[in-house]
């Protein structure tokens, strides 16, 4: 790969994840429940008492050793950069939003939320140097099994949430919208960036 290539792709990678990361932060913190992921680390959080950054990390390393033994091609130099990118950008945009004393304009926050974190996903994911641990679950799946990525993703984000609600994670309208509209919109923003920046 030419140096180029190479740059390209990082600068790839670390857009999608602050992009990812503002957008999960915006949705997780209007009020309206957790995403997905997000439902699972507070359930891990209050059933083991540990924060959610250590919850988040404890997910990202269960799902990457699977992954690890399933598809390793999923995991390169992107999956460290986007992690370390993501982990720090959550815990800076968490201190900076701000919201309306008005539902329906939280609403509006919390949607263009899920959409940037999708969009932001599936920016990072289409530069193939590795992915972030759910994503790279997400496509190793769909890779391996011939199976649409929109749909894996649908029923990974259902087992992500049933699972963050029986160990006392919140759910909500925002869980809902990020199951019902991220898949789509991770598949067709990776392929979609592959076809722009020719990658």
């Amino acid at each position: 790969m030419r140096k180029t290539e190479w740059m390209k792709k990082i600068m790839i990678i670390v857009i999608g994840s602050i992009i990812a990361a503002y957008g999960i932060t915006l949705a997780m913190y209007a009020g309206f429940g957790g995403a997905t992921l997000a439902v699972l680390w507070q359930g891990i959080s209050k059933t083991f008492h540990i924060s959610i950054g250590m919850a988040s990390l404890i997910v990202a390393v269960v799902m990457l050793v699977f992954v690890l033994f399933y598809d390793r091609s999923q995991i390169h130099i992107g999956t460290v950069l986007y992690q370390i990118v993501y982990s720090f950008c959550v815990d800076l945009f968490a201190k900076v939003h701000v919201y309306s004393t008005h539902m329906w304009i939280n609403a509006l926050l919390m949607l263009l939320g899920i959409m940037l974190f999708a969009i932001g996903t599936g920016f990072y994911a289409a530069a193939s140097l590795g992915r972030g641990s759910y994503e790279a679950l997400t496509f190793s799946l769909a890779e391996k099994n011939g199976w649409q990525v929109k749909a894996v993703r649908i029923l990974l984000d259902a087992v992500m949430v049933i699972s963050g609600v029986l160990l006392g994670g919140k759910f909500g309208i925002c869980t809902i919208v990020t199951i019902l509209i991220s898949g789509p919109i991770i598949q067709f923003t990776a392929s979609k960036t592959k076809a722009v920046f020719h990658i």
